[in-house]
């Protein structure tokens, strides 16, 4: 494999009143509210009020703060206006306003159509007809990012929320519109079909999250569907963006599952057998949810303006070290996500995933993971795993993600085009033609600490690529391979005495060429300078996944909920049984 060939393998706070805004705030963390501003038509200005002193100040608040064991500060009251966007905020010193402007669809009703000149359309959730039961949530997730007490998931305010039966008190749900290449195919308008923007949250670290409802029904976008997620797709996106996140991959996070008594009548496998299931919700989060197609749709319609307009809103908000007011801003922007993209690839390669569905619209802008389908964790090693079913053409196995990538980064780049001059053009073009390199570059970087290789020797490339093909022409298991010659001895490879419980190499060391592998190996660590076989294995531990989301686990999980067994989605037992919060501990 070379660079050039391709990819193949604490307090409280008065009740605070302005002129157009009440505002609760009930604990050290201000809530924050985005109205719109009377006299907008079909545009969303977002207005961003704070308060509370300054979460700086050394002893005040933050030595004292403590999660909230209700929703009250999320409850927002104000007459006579329209929330939009719903921001609640950590802020500093003074009170503070921040404005951005992104149009909204005009048109408020809710139903299927052609969506032009916007950014957001306005679609309120659609309750469950039955009762909703909680199947599980994130402790991290809600205590670590959305600074709330696990104890707030048992409260109905929660699961009301969570289900999409109520929002919050003068907020208004958006749902984004964006377009995609479909299996290379333009598809023209995509947008959430089955997915409601509630807000944005800034925590007592500082950093934004976007929730977002998954399964929470029809809006704009929704063409054919029904708006509706099923519990077994939920069960698989809750454990599998929790797992992404503690395999260290940039990925979004599910913070709660529910499910309904509902039906939902799907085609699971594509065959025609249509069955009845049970509808679900996730509460998602996500720096972001923009993605490649909703520049892509923008460009497509010639509506420039608003492409500019969306794309320095997401550098300013997302990319900090691009300078908006830089005339090379978008080729600085397309620099990174190139760079990104390249790097989350390889990241996806390093513990066998294949995300399934690698459209342009399932392609974050901030390189992360999002929209969990058909997912899968190769078991056998196999460059032509595929997990999706309906890729007859194999378009997505996990062996071309790599070139998918360049395939949606060019997508990408035609979409910036019309904004960029001719010098623009050719510099940007050379960036994605950096991309092959960038990203040979990291897979080697990462599987060479898989395989504790230190420094630079020549031939490392050729010594990964060795073992690969001896794991393809093995079936060896994928993730138990790395993990076991993290755990083996140098002196029990030497002597080729492989003990039983390396299950997954002792199949590799049936290959005729192991031995030749192994002597290369050896010879290699070798070259590693101020280095130990236990300090080898001790490193490889780090980053060699005992555990990962293997389909059988998902499988089992699902199969259990549709049973009203929710133990396996549990925080502690989900803890227990398949370790998906430690995945590289024994």
């Amino acid at each position: 494999m070379t660079p050039g060939s391709g990819f193949s393998s604490c307090c409280l706070t008065p009740r605070l009143q302005t002129p157009q805004l009440l505002l609760w705030c009930v604990t050290c963390h201000a809530v924050l509210c985005s109205l719109v501003q009377p006299g907008l038509e079909g545009r969303a200005r977002l207005v961003h009020l704070l308060s509370n002193r300054s979460n700086q100040e050394q002893g005040y608040c933050e030595t004292e703060a403590r999660l909230d064991s209700s929703l009250d500060f999320w409850t927002l009251s104000s007459e006579n206006l329209i929330g939009i966007y719903i921001w609640w905020r950590v802020w500093a010193v003074r009170a503070h306003i921040w404005m951005s402007v992104l149009p909204v669809d005009p048109v408020k009703e809710n139903y299927v159509r052609k969506v032009k000149n916007c950014i957001f359309s306005i679609a309120f959730p659609t309750p469950f007809k039955s009762r909703v039961h909680l199947v599980a949530v994130s402790k991290e997730v809600l205590e670590d990012i959305l600074d709330l007490d696990l104890s707030v998931s048992e409260t109905d305010a929660f699961i009301q929320l969570v289900s999409g039966e109520k929002i919050v008190f003068g907020s208004i749900p958006l749902t984004h519109r964006y377009g995609g290449h479909q299996f290379g195919i333009w598809a023209d308008q995509l947008g959430d079909g089955r997915a409601h923007l509630l807000g944005i949250y800034r925590n007592r670290q500082g950093e934004k999250w976007e929730l977002q409802l998954k399964g929470s029904g029809k809006t704009p976008y929704s063409r054919n569907g029904d708006g509706r997620a099923v519990l077994r797709s939920s069960v698989r996106e809750f454990l599998c963006s929790e797992a992404m996140h503690y395999l260290g991959i940039p990925t979004s996070r599910a913070a709660s599952l529910v499910v309904s008594d509902d039906e939902v009548w799907r085609d699971q496998f594509y065959n025609g057998n249509i069955v009845k299931e049970r509808g679900a919700v996730v509460l998602r989060v996500a720096k972001s949810w923009f993605r490649i197609g909703s520049l892509e749709i923008l460009a497509h319609y010639g509506e420039l303006d608003l492409l500019r307009s969306l794309l320095d809103f997401i550098i300013q908000e997302h990319f900090p070290s691009v300078n908006v007011q830089e005339p090379n801003r978008y080729v600085d922007f397309f620099s990174i996500v190139v760079s990104e993209t390249a790097q989350l690839i390889a990241l996806w390669m390093s513990v066998g995933f294949a995300h399934g569905v690698c459209n342009t619209d399932n392609f974050s802008l901030l390189s992360i993971t999002i929209d969990y389908g058909p997912f899968g964790f190769m078991e056998a090693y196999n460059p032509d795993f595929v997990p999706n079913t309906s890729d007859d053409e194999r378009r997505y196995k996990i062996g071309n993600q790599a070139n998918i990538g360049m395939f949606n980064l060019n997508k990408l780049l035609q979409a910036l085009n019309p904004l960029l001059d001719r010098g623009q053009k050719h510099l940007a073009a050379q960036i994605l033609e950096g991309y092959p390199v960038l990203y040979y570059t990291r897979f080697t970087e990462l599987f060479k600490a898989k395989l504790g290789l230190l420094g630079e020797r020549k031939g490392d490339g050729d010594l990964i690529a060795f073992l690969l093909h001896l794991m393809e022409k093995t079936e060896a298991d994928f993730t138990m391979t790395f993990r076991q010659l993290s755990e083996i001895t140098q002196s029990q490879l030497q002597e080729l005495n492989i003990p039983q419980q390396f299950w997954a190499l002792k199949m590799i060391s049936k290959h005729q060429l192991f031995p030749a592998w192994v002597s290369q190996y050896l010879l290699r660590l070798k070259s590693n300078i101020n280095d130990s076989d236990s300090e080898r294995r001790k490193r490889m531990t780090t980053v060699n996944p005992k555990y990962v989301l293997k389909n059988w686990m998902a499988e089992s999980a699902v199969q259990k909920a549709e049973r009203n067994d929710f133990s396996e989605q549990a925080p502690t037992a989900l803890e227990a049984w398949i370790h998906l919060n430690s995945p590289f501990q024994q």
